[in-house]
């Protein structure tokens, strides 16, 4: 009976171990209806290139749509980790549900690359690496643009969240540096369709400048509410509205606005110094040849740049363990943390222990729509 039941555990473990070895399972949680779908939606487009092996191993992908919601992006994330098993999580690419799901993720010990800017508390992050800018990255070209305009004053319309909460405080300490002065707030949810008393708050604050913190097409309705208000100021935007859908549905009142992001939407214009420039032609050829020309966004590169990543970290891992196993879970997070500077389609990657961000301060351009089209500003 002892050998029956030595044999019958030799072939559960032959089993397991040939499990793990079979596939590299990721887990993708993105907003892919409600509020936040212009977001979700294009970063799914991006996952859709990807290719079927990375490192070697088969890559089995399973999408959950978290519908621009929290809880629902927690209940997806202990799905995955729990009944899928996977190695590791992509998403959200919103930045509340980002949050939300981070404590998924340190809970299971499983790797998450957000696609979207989640501030955390340090030690909070341990799991977690970002694959969009934090708001201190754009900032710092924002106001250095602003300071060469002769900006010294400026508003805030921003989200009621964690979006909208980081950006004031980061955007505030940069330009405090700079002698720049934040003198009028207003905030609003990003379910609201109207945002006229605010606009009209800030017209009579009469600042030199004013940031409007949204997402996507969202990003639009502000601005317009600002113009059609008689404000002349100058607008500028932050990369979450670095989209198509901003000219789309803004029209002529967002012409002559500023949006900081990225380089990979701007790939052509970008001097052969640019250390992201081979990538980002990479992906937006890529990107254009299967959803058309010109249809390159902010948030489909974030999918081309994470590809880049686990293309660099998944073989590091496969030296400590199998997908499937705790190893290769912990050796995955480790290796992002010593990735070395990478260069992707949306700047230069260098996460370290102490920072998993990664990005530098140099990563991000200014653009400006001219004609219904991005203009990159020297």
């Amino acid at each position: 009976m002892k050998t029956i039941l030595k044999v019958l555990a030799a072939g559960v473990v032959a089993s397991v171990a040939m499990s793990a070895r079979a596939e590299l399972t990721i887990g993708v949680v993105l907003s892919l209806t409600g509020p936040a779908s212009g977001l979700g939606i294009p970063v799914n487009n991006g996952f859709k290139l990807w290719p079927d092996t990375i490192g070697g191993e088969k890559v089995k992908m399973i999408v959950l749509d978290d519908a621009t919601d929290p809880s629902t992006g927690v209940k997806n994330a202990r799905r995955l980790v729990t009944d899928d098993k996977v190695d590791v999580i992509l998403g959200s690419s919103t930045t509340p549900i980002s949050v939300a799901m981070a404590d998924v993720a340190t809970e299971s010990g499983t790797l998450q690359i957000a696609i979207s800017p989640p501030p955390l508390p340090p030690g909070k992050d341990t799991w977690t690496f970002r694959m969009a800018h934090s708001a201190t990255v754009i900032a710092h070209p924002m106001v250095a643009h602003m300071k060469r305009n002769g900006v010294k004053t400026v508003g805030f319309l921003g989200y009621i969240d964690a979006y909208g909460e980081s950006w004031l405080k980061e955007f505030g300490a940069v330009a405090k540096q700079a002698g720049l002065e934040v003198t009028a707030v207003e905030r609003f949810q990003r379910t609201d369709t109207s945002v006229t008393g605010q606009a009209l708050k800030l017209v009579g604050a009469n600042t030199d400048a004013i940031l409007v913190v949204a997402s996507g097409s969202g990003a639009a309705m502000p601005h317009r509410a600002l113009v059609e208000r008689g404000y002349k100021g100058k607008i500028y935007q932050t990369h979450a509205a670095a989209s198509r859908d901003l000219m789309r549905v803004g029209g002529k009142d967002v012409e002559g606005g500023y949006v900081v992001s990225g380089p990979a939407t701007v790939a052509e214009q970008l001097p052969d110094t640019n250390p992201s420039k081979k990538a980002a032609l990479d992906y937006v050829q890529k990107y254009d040849k299967v959803y058309g020309a010109g249809m390159r966004n902010q948030f489909a590169a974030h999918a081309y740049d994470t590809l880049v990543v686990l293309q660099k970290v998944v073989p590091m891992a496969l030296q400590k363990g199998k997908p499937g196993t705790k190893e290769f879970r912990a050796a995955l997070r480790d290796a992002m943390e010593n990735i070395g500077p990478l260069p992707v389609s949306q700047g230069v990657l260098n996460f370290t222990k102490t920072d998993h961000w990664g990005f530098t301060n140099d990563s991000a351009v200014v653009l400006k729509v001219v004609n219904g089209d991005w203009e990159v500003q020297k």
